[in-house]
């Protein structure tokens, strides 16, 4: 009748005989074994899944912290303190990478890369950070995969001292950072290049603003060479960093044309008012 539930069709079987078919199951057969086996296969691969997703997000918070103390570089009255800070921080960044790469000894790493490719690009933006902030050049994704190469701590003494190759190899292993996370993390530097213009502006520096004005201009170009044939992402942050490198070149117009007028202390606002105009036109 109306307002009454539909009848399924697994009804028709009495709830007796359900249960007894279930008894009848034979756990120690072909197709259960089987099929618990493949149980305990996803189970520890999604659980990996999670280890290294915790992983990644640890690496974020760390590679930030590296960031915003880097930011500091032109304002503290010793660089080099802040700089071996940084590097002592990079290092427990990449005491968790070492974690990931034990995670994945014996698997596909692409299997598991999205779990771990937020934490490899925010590495990537840190380290080459402070490689710019060093060298006033971009980093090679060969030199960050070579500081990604561990070796593992032997805690029990051997009386052999003699080890063969093998042996060598088997406490040895790496994590490669991909093309595709090395030229996000590039992009998202761009960002933070751009602060670092309007924060060196801010101290009195006029030079930094027109050496990142030419070091953006050919990351950009670089970029431009990749066009729409890299992956969505790559495409995405070109737009940010286009963005970013007309904030530096707005920055450096009015360097040249209106720094002689301007006080120093005061040129930090202006641009800051300029860059809230710049995104108000494109519509941020």
């Amino acid at each position: 009748g109306s307002g009454g539930f539909r009848k399924r069709k697994h009804d028709n079987f009495p709830h007796g005989q359900r249960r007894e078919e279930k008894e009848n199951v034979n756990p120690s057969s072909a197709l259960m074994t089987s099929f618990k086996s493949f149980q305990l296969e996803l189970d520890t691969r999604h659980d990996k899944y999670e280890r290294l997703v915790k992983l990644s997000r640890d690496i974020t918070i760390e590679s930030k912290r590296t960031i915003f103390l880097l930011h500091r570089f032109t304002s503290a009255p010793n660089g080099e303190e802040i700089l071996n800070e940084s590097e002592v921080k990079l290092d427990a960044v990449r005491r968790k990478i070492k974690q990931v790469a034990q995670e994945l000894i014996g698997e596909d790493m692409y299997q598991f890369h999205r779990a771990i490719s937020p934490g490899l690009q925010e590495y990537v933006e840190a380290v080459s950070f402070q490689y710019f902030i060093k060298t006033r050049s971009l980093i090679s994704v060969e030199e960050i995969n070579k500081q990604l190469i561990f070796t593992a701590e032997d805690r029990e003494e051997t009386t052999n001292m003699t080890s063969n190759s093998h042996d060598k190899e088997a406490h040895t292993w790496s994590l490669k950072v991909t093309p595709v996370d090395y030229l996000l993390g590039v992009a998202d530097l761009t960002g933070e290049l751009m602060r670092l213009c309007i924060s060196s502006v801010g101290n009195g520096d006029i030079d930094t603003p027109f050496e990142l004005s030419q070091f953006l201009r050919q990351i950009y170009d670089g970029f431009t060479f990749i066009g729409n044939t890299g992956p969505y992402e790559v495409s995405k942050k070109l737009y940010t960093l286009k963005q970013s490198l007309a904030k530096v070149e707005n920055a450096c117009y009015t360097l040249k044309v209106r720094g002689s007028e301007i006080p120093k202390h005061m040129l930090a606002d202006v641009f800051s008012t300029k860059t809230e105009l710049i995104d108000q036109e494109e519509g941020l």
